[in-house]
């Protein structure tokens, strides 16, 4: 018996679940190859960035007080525009998360009387609230902002009849969710979300066309920004940030939109000029440079962990063969005890808080309790080895995260065998 065998089998896995997963990764050699490839590519776009922006170990330094010409923050706003070919950029630790992200550029780009519109269904839980699609306090439906739904159709694709219908003289922004949240759909390419902005620019060529890019930075060569998006959002404490980035978020796009963002994040008259970065600066420029290595083990976990469920019998979005656009892999479970015991075994591979045992919560921006399961080095964050889901049915789980595949790789065989061998 080799030492890593004897290392497994001391962690308590099961002969039978090595035995299954050294098959399923050896059959998945070609796919991670590719991702290999993709993940050089971003890489070498990451490093250009940073080069061309001239980073220095100056930019590593933060400022207190008000943050006036905080050369690091600039720098590294200049850096994201590069990287995502839009004209300007808000990355800030100020921003506490992506709902935060997405809030603020919505607040900071709609008016009263214009109209949002969503044309690939329900958003993300947490967004109910900050639309007001369930009552919030400070929505935009408080504002008379209102919001249309285009949903998707049962395939997956976009339902175009319905949204050239959903689009009104008060349509102003249209935001589209990349990933899948907490539904098992299809997460967006970014060529489909290419797709999808020019046949709403061509009804309606001044409407602000927004993506929620969470969980997808980094898993193409290319993003929503390079087909026409006007907006990409996302949140630090998951691809861009590494691992490493303890907070924050972003915003890129065009220059006006970025602006208005900013105006909402800390006040009219200031904008992007104030906002001290304190100690924060050397962990997002260190966290954006290790991003693309981080997405592809994130990316090897999600497609080991789609292989070895699907082969068990259970539904899995995106399958084990399809191509991937989001670390997110979507398990149907089948019941409240399943994903309790999922999230479990993911969190006793967890090399923070390993010991502690996940439980369902009313966790808040939710309609149903939680189970949260991340042992992380930064709290909550999804880049790191983690899994979710709400307890109602169709008892799905949503595993993402791995800073590296190694971990990515123990912590699917732990959630694994509590599945299959409790």
């Amino acid at each position: 018996m080799d030492k890593l065998t004897e290392m497994y089998l001391e962690f308590g896995i099961k002969k039978e679940v090595l035995d299954t997963a050294s098959k399923v990764e050896a059959e998945l050699k070609e796919r991670f190859e590719e991702i290999d490839r993709n993940a050089e590519y971003n890489q070498l776009k990451v490093i250009r960035a940073m080069q061309a922006n001239r980073v220095s170990e100056a930019c590593l330094s933060g400022t207190t007080g008000y943050g006036y010409n905080d050369m690091g923050r600039d720098t590294l706003e200049a850096v994201y525009a590069s990287i995502f070919g839009t004209e300007s950029a808000l990355v800030r630790p100020q921003i506490t998360c992506g709902t935060h992200a997405l809030a603020i550029a919505l607040m900071g780009n709609l008016r009263p009387g214009d109209e949002l519109l969503s044309p690939v269904g329900k958003p993300y839980d947490t967004l109910e609230e900050v639309i007001g699609i369930r009552p919030g306090r400070g929505s935009l439906a408080e504002y008379g902002i209102t919001y249309a739904q285009a949903d998707l159709l049962s395939d997956g694709s976009f339902d175009f009849d319905a949204i050239k219908a959903a689009i009104g003289d008060k349509t102003a922004l249209v935001t589209i969710q990349r990933s899948k949240g907490y539904q098992a759909r299809k997460t967006l390419s970014v060529e489909a979300i290419g797709e999808l902005i020019a046949f709403i620019k061509k009804i309606k060529p001044d409407v602000i066309c927004m993506v929620d890019n969470c969980y997808g930075e980094f898993v193409e060569t290319i993003e929503p920004s390079d087909v026409g998006a006007d907006m990409v959002v996302g949140s630090l404490i998951k691809n861009p940030g590494g691992g490493l980035a303890a907070t924050g978020g972003y915003i890129a796009g065009r220059t006006e939109c970025v602006e208005n963002a900013a105006v909402r994040l800390t006040t009219p008259g200031l904008g992007k000029e104030v906002g001290a970065s304190l100690d924060a600066l050397k962990s997002m420029y260190q966290g954006l440079f290790m991003a693309p290595s981080v997405t592809a083990s994130a990316l090897k976990s999600a497609i080991f962990a789609a292989r070895l469920f699907e082969d068990a019998g259970f539904t899995v979005v995106p399958n084990g063969n399809e191509e991937r656009y989001d670390i997110i892999q979507a398990v149907t479970l089948g019941s409240a005890d399943k994903v309790i015991d999922f999230c479990r075994g993911i969190q006793s591979a967890a090399p923070v808080d390993g010991h502690v045992v996940p439980e369902p919560w009313d966790m808040p921006g939710y309609d149903a309790p939680v189970i949260m399961a991340a042992g992380a080095f930064i709290s909550g964050s999804s880049i790191e080895l983690s899994a979710d889901g709400p307890i109602k049915p169709p008892y799905n789980v949503f595993f993402q995260g791995g800073l590296t595949w190694q971990h990515g790789k123990f912590g699917i065989m732990k959630a694994y065998q509590n599945v299959m061998y409790k």
